[in-house]
């Protein structure tokens, strides 16, 4: 059989497999053997042992249940009604005024969860109700909230970064670090979009409270000062070297575990509860990782990513046009499967077309992250319209449309990220990163 004939087949095989609802995990383990077997003379047992075991045996992966962990604990603490209270008072006055607490809101809790479900759960649960009552814009505050959440992904400490570190053999300290600027980056867009909405429809925004004084704003900003500090404390150690990812990690689950407490909302079943949730989606990811890195290893013995790489350049391919079909082929794969399935199922095949087109790998790893972000808020499995919909109650599709905008916006700051790769590798290296 040709190499391009093996490649369709094993292809198939993995949609078949992930069509017929068998775990990710499960798929990628079942592709990797069947190409293995048939295709290679390698001792499969051995080979699939030592791969799953290596996989599983990295310091680097230990950061991700810490921070998962630290996420599941803050998920149940007041966190989003601190927020909400701390950062409204100073609003008001803003065109679109208290939808911006959904997007600065999302970017704080972004850098304390490094989920992006996990962010639109937490503010929405606060944002929604309140926002609602004081009668703003239903597809405001929805396409708000969808569009911000994704900030999860990218914003550090992001556990899709630490997947991709670990997949590809990038430091996510600097994965971290690179992660920031066009985190940023779409913060401002999305308040600048808020902004201009809101200035062409004056009518569709409700009266701001009254001006509250200089020192009651203050006074209510107090409810912010834990959470900054986790933040500064956990992100702050691993800029400055002083910790490790995977050390800033456990410092962050133990200021979790007090800031949770001096709130009132550690108890023993939030506690257990918290452990449980952070086990299950850390066990699900480490299962997924074992199973990329079997299919990886598959993949290299049957010749293919080499196979792809050398026809990706005897098309001669500029990076761009690579890119751009790139961009098409992750936001189709992002509409059936989440941002990490997508990141562990493509490195084995697409790193190498990557590299053997000049792009630089740690780059490309924030380029990817956007690009997953975009696949959250698009039908039918955008995992942020899902959370959103269980929230609001309403059709998916609703759901979806309001977070066009949001889309386009994402897109925007994928195209700035690729005109200007500086956005991305300029505090790493200044940095020393």
């Amino acid at each position: 059989m040709s190499e391009i004939n093996m490649t369709l087949f094993l292809l198939v095989m993995l949609f078949v497999f992930l069509g017929s609802g068998i775990w990710v995990a499960f798929s990628l383990l079942g592709v990797g053997v069947i190409g293995m077997a048939l295709f290679t003379n390698a001792p499969l047992g051995e080979v699939m042992a030592t791969t799953i075991w290596g996989a599983s045996n990295s310091w680097s992966l230990a950061a991700l249940p810490l921070f998962v962990w630290m996420g599941e604990i803050l998920f149940r603490s007041r966190l989003s009604e601190d927020m909400f209270s701390g950062l409204s008072p100073w609003l008001t006055h803003l065109p679109g005024r208290l939808l911006h607490v959904n997007i600065l809101g999302s970017g704080i809790f972004a850098a304390v969860s490094g989920s992006s479900a996990a962010t639109a759960a937490t503010i929405g649960k606060m944002s929604i109700p309140e926002l609602k009552r004081r009668n703003y814009p239903d597809k405001m505050v929805i396409g708000t909230l969808a569009g911000s959440a994704t900030l999860g992904l990218l914003i550090p400490p992001s556990i899709i970064l630490i997947v991709y570190g670990v997949a590809t053999e990038q430091s996510i300290a600097r994965l971290f670090i690179g992660g920031v600027i066009p985190g940023l980056l779409l913060v401002v867009l999305f308040i600048g979009y808020v902004v201009i909405w809101s200035l062409l429809h004056p009518d569709a925004i409700p009266a701001g409270d009254d001006r509250l004084p200089l020192a009651e704003r203050f006074n209510r900003s107090r409810r912010l000062i834990p959470v900054l500090l986790l933040i500064s404390g956990v992100i702050g150690s691993i800029y400055s070297g002083i910790a490790s990812p995977t050390d800033a990690a456990a410092v962050g689950v133990a200021l979790s575990l007090v800031l949770s407490k001096y709130t009132g909302t550690l108890s023993r079943e939030t506690f257990l509860a918290g452990l449980l949730g952070a086990t299950k989606t850390s066990c699900m990811i480490a299962f997924i990782l074992a199973g990329a890195a079997f299919l990886t290893v598959a993949m290299g013995f049957t010749g293919i990513p080499r196979m792809l790489a050398a026809w990706i350049g005897a098309m001669q391919l500029s990076p761009y046009a690579l890119l751009g079909a790139l961009t098409i082929f992750f936001i189709i794969l992002g509409c059936f499967l989440d941002g990490i399935s997508v990141v562990v199922l493509t490195t084995s095949v697409i790193m190498p077309m990557v590299e053997q087109a000049g792009i630089d790998p740690f780059w490309f790893g924030i380029f990817v992250v956007i690009v997953v972000e975009m696949s959250q808020i698009t039908p039918p499995v955008g995992f942020n319209l899902f959370v959103i919909q269980g929230l609001t109650g309403q059709d998916i599709l609703r759901v979806a449309v309001a977070a066009l905008p949001f889309f386009l916006l994402l897109l925007i700051a994928l195209a700035l990220v690729v005109i200007f790769p500086s956005l991305v590798t300029y505090l790493p290296n200044m940095m020393g990163g």
